[in-house]
């Protein structure tokens, strides 16, 4: 399956059944990519950012895809595309991501309400297939990277070229550290907030590229 239905399964999916019964129905899917920390309960500070993708989006709860969880109750600071700063906790937790309650006031939930709606109604406009572009956003964002020792981890992928790919995962990784994201052979060769920058080792086909960094 490699469509948005899916990031559509994210939610579906879920191992928390109360989460689906609150969602079905009441959200609507999206494609937002944003960034997210978790707050450190013992000591009160936020934890370093990764990137995430919103796939689902309600006044009340937003569920992403996303590198690294944690258990239900832990505090999140969600910045989504579209959106803004959104402020919560983890109430359910599926495979590739959770699901966040957002914290606001009735006048700001109104607000993100006709956020929502706004994105709901431009949907249909939205270019389903950008791979003609040097980057892209692959439809499903997550994947295995491979260290130099043969162990794997979860990551988050931002976007992929031919010649490259964009991700977060619970590592920052040296410069210069090779490493595979899927089954594509590449070196960090820059951070930024949220993940770090692969070159891939040789240029990809632009058409295969994508299905070769995504693997699981």
């Amino acid at each position: 399956m490699r469509d948005t239905e899916t990031l559509d399964l994210l939610v579906v999916t879920s191992r928390d059944d109360d989460v689906v019964e609150r969602q079905e129905g009441k959200d609507i899917y999206v494609r937002l990519p944003g960034r997210y920390a978790l707050l450190d309960g013992g000591e009160k500070r936020l934890l370093r950012q990764f990137s995430c993708r919103a796939v689902s989006i309600s006044p009340r709860e937003v569920a992403v895809a996303a590198p690294v969880s944690a258990k239900v109750g832990t505090a999140v600071v969600a910045d989504i595309e579209q959106l803004g700063r959104l402020k919560g906790k983890i109430v359910g937790v599926f495979d590739l991501g959770f699901a966040m309650s957002i914290a606001a006031t009735e006048q700001e939930r109104e607000l993100l309400g006709v956020k929502i709606g706004w994105i709901e109604r431009s949907k249909n406009f939205e270019i389903t297939d950008n791979r003609a572009h040097s980057r892209f956003v692959p439809r499903d964002p997550l994947t295995l990277l491979t260290l130099s020792d043969g162990s794997k981890i979860p990551c988050f992928v931002i976007d992929i070229s031919p010649k490259g790919s964009a991700v977060s995962a619970d590592i920052v990784p040296k410069l210069g550290t090779m490493l595979a994201v899927g089954k594509v052979v590449g070196r960090v060769v820059r951070h930024f907030p949220g993940g770090f920058a692969i070159r891939f080792v040789a240029e990809q086909d632009r058409q295969e590229v994508e299905s070769l960094v995504i693997r699981r």
